[in-house]
């Protein structure tokens, strides 16, 4: 804790910053370019581990849930993702890099509400530590089924799909 605050300003601070947090970051990252978001960079590329994203289904039943989970991309003139739209090639190319986009986002927001850690005390930083973490982690999860999903999708259409120019860009 950097700053000692009453209590109250602390209760204020977490109910107005957080969600603002959240929100915030999730707009900024709608402005950025779709082409800072490569799904074959390092973070962003399936791991064998991953199992072409059945661990995700098998593990965390994501389909069971996924439709609870907000996309805030709409809100702000972004990429909606609740529902796949189209199944052509550059389509579904420009779907993956907002799961990037998405995947990205939430990583912030994890950080972002890490931030809050400045002034909250004790407890409450614990309670806002796993608060941060557990809020994103559905949603990081879902990108990465859904990439996965996606890439099962490209592949079916174009056998050699990883060569394909990519003019979503």
């Amino acid at each position: 804790m950097l700053f000692e605050l009453p209590d109250l300003w602390i209760v204020i601070l977490n109910v107005l910053g957080i969600p603002a947090i959240h929100l915030g970051i999730s707009w900024l990252y709608t402005q950025f370019p779709r082409t800072l978001f490569n799904s074959d960079s390092a973070l962003y590329r399936m791991r064998n581990w991953e199992n072409g994203g059945k661990i995700y289904q098998t593990i965390f039943k994501v389909r069971k849930w996924k439709g609870l989970l907000p996309d805030a991309a709409p809100w702000f003139d972004g990429f909606a993702k609740k529902n796949l739209r189209s199944k052509n090639v550059e389509f579904l190319h420009a779907f993956k890099a907002e799961t990037c986009r998405g995947e990205a986002a939430h990583y912030a927001q994890v950080f972002g509400i890490l931030g809050t850690l400045a002034w909250n005390p004790g407890i409450a930083a614990v309670v806002i530590g796993v608060y941060s973490i557990l809020s994103n982690l559905p949603c990081i999860i879902l990108q990465r089924h859904t990439r996965a999903r996606l890439d099962h999708l490209l592949e079916i259409q174009t056998p050699n799909h990883n060569h394909v120019e990519r003019h979503f860009q």
